[in-house]
């Protein structure tokens, strides 16, 4: 198995907001272990045997010896983990855009689940379900108190089981029952159109399994609608990660051949690897190069990169990697900063070791590690500025994050910049439904967009008077 094949891997999406992670799937341990430190394993022992022998009540030991290693494993970062059977599933499934569910992007709303789309075909589609739908019961449980991560694990279930939806259609005031049999979804990661005549959009949600495959067929797409493209935006807003080998293939797509995407460095061996834009380093299975069937024009096409603090990771990458080679215009606000890889380790045949291994630099070696990457462009998320927009969870917000053990110290006026923003958040949420729905990406409404094909067309951007890159986090380096 060679490094690259041995680190290239996976990168996925935490259960909190901001824990986003680029991962690397390894299927062998190493074969050397440190010295263990025999005292403290000992005193490790003791403290088993007296909760078995002390504790109030008897303790499931493996729950205990679980608990244990996953509390040692938390202490580390923020993205390391400690995966037992379920998590492990919830991970692998998380990589590959598949699931079994019954196919809706789901939010919360006054403490009801509210369906914000469902994905084009899949049963809630077929069942007639629409966004904006209220879902009040799963089965026979109210959703109201349930948390968001609660009530997928309810909508979920077994391929071909049938879940019971109590549903309020608020616009045509009418509360009905629905049931959907569950089946495998595959997500779509590649939204993409001409907005106007000689521009696209291209969007991705998440880089999967299939995002290569969807990126260039969705391109070819609009190449054939549009031959003589004059201008490409490349949307990664709120995109948190996926698989590196994705990241690399999209960075190539639009790269001279050769070129650097990303590198990585660790302490041991294997996590020292560059990966360029060349089939090799973005090919995981053998075959054919998915790049071969892009239009030539795609490597010379003007292009700009919308990114916010919600890009993250493999994101990211791409941005960093088009930036760093002059090959695109970079607009939005500072990305998240996630930048360390961590390796997955088979513990067992479906247990793992998740354990931050290297951190990855941009092509000029820049580690954007609890920084993120600062367009070139600072564009707001509306053209009334960004009002939520410090609200938004970073790395370096999160605590022990990679490069400090302690949390940051708070800046004052940051911590009042979020006081103010949250009491406009709680004014917002006063207003009716339909006043604070944000507008579509991808539509005439999406501020970002429009400002980004000013750019490509050469006309006024209005760049944010607001925004201004977050500081360096010394530790981080």
């Amino acid at each position: 198995m060679s490094q690259k094949t041995r680190i290239a891997g996976w990168i996925a999406v935490g259960a909190l907001a901001g824990a986003l992670t680029t991962v690397s799937l390894q299927t062998v341990a190493r074969g050397t272990l440190a010295p263990l430190p025999l005292e403290e394993l000992q005193q490790l022992a003791a403290v088993f045997g007296m909760i078995k022998s002390d504790y109030v009540e008897p303790v499931d030991e493996k729950k205990l010896l679980t608990d244990a290693i996953s509390g040692m494993v938390a202490g580390l970062d923020p993205h390391s983990q400690y995966f037992d059977k379920k998590s492990f599933k919830e991970f692998r499934e998380g990589t590959t855009g598949r699931f079994v569910g019954v196919g809706i992007e789901i939010t919360q709303e006054d403490g009801l689940i509210k369906v914000v789309s469902p994905i084009e075909g899949s049963p809630a589609d077929r069942a007639g379900l629409k966004s904006g739908d209220l879902i009040t019961k799963v089965d026979d449980t109210a959703v109201k108190g349930l948390s968001l991560n609660e009530a997928v694990k309810r909508i979920r279930g077994e391929p071909g089981t049938k879940v019971l939806f109590t549903v309020w259609r608020r616009d045509e005031d009418r509360t009905f029952p629905v049931t959907i049999t569950r089946e495998e979804i595959r997500t779509q990661s590649v939204k993409g159109k001409v907005v106007e005549p000689g521009y696209a959009w291209l969007r991705l949600t998440q880089f999967q399994e299939n995002t290569v495959a969807d990126f260039v067929r969705k391109l070819d797409e609009i190449y054939q609608r549009e031959p003589h493209l004059k201008g490409l935006v490349l949307d990664l807003r709120n995109d948190p990660g996926g698989l590196l080998d994705a990241a690399v293939a999209v960075s190539a797509a639009f790269l001279p051949e050769g070129a650097m995407v990303v590198s990585t460095n660790g302490q041991i061996e294997d996590s020292k690897a560059e990966y360029r834009a060349v089939p090799e380093d973005y090919m995981r299975r053998r075959g054919s190069d998915p790049l071969k069937a892009l239009p030539a024009a795609v490597k010379k096409v003007p292009l700009v990169v919308l990114v916010n603090g919600g890009s993250a990771s493999a994101s990211e990458i791409v941005a960093g990697a088009l930036q760093d080679h002059k090959r695109a215009v970079v607009m939005g606000s500072q990305t998240f900063g996630k930048g360390s890889v961590q390796t997955v380790r088979p513990l067992g045949p479906d247990t793992a070791l998740k354990i931050t291994t290297a951190r990855y630099y941009t092509p000029s070696g820049k580690t954007i590690q609890a920084k993120g990457i600062v367009p070139d462009i600072m564009i707001d998320d509306t053209a009334n500025g960004s009002p939520f927009a410090v609200l938004r969870m970073r790395e370096a917000d999160l605590d022990h994050h990679l490069g400090g053990s302690e949390p940051d110290a708070k800046n004052p006026a940051l911590e009042q910049e979020r006081e103010e923003a949250l009491k406009r958040l709680e004014e917002e949420s006063r207003k009716p439904a339909s006043e604070r729905r944000p507008p579509e990406l991808g539509s005439e409404q999406d501020f970002p967009l429009q400002q980004a094909l000013a750019q490509l067309k050469g006309e006024p951007v209005k760049v944010s008077k607001t925004l201004t890159a977050r500081k360096d986090d010394a530790k981080a380096e």
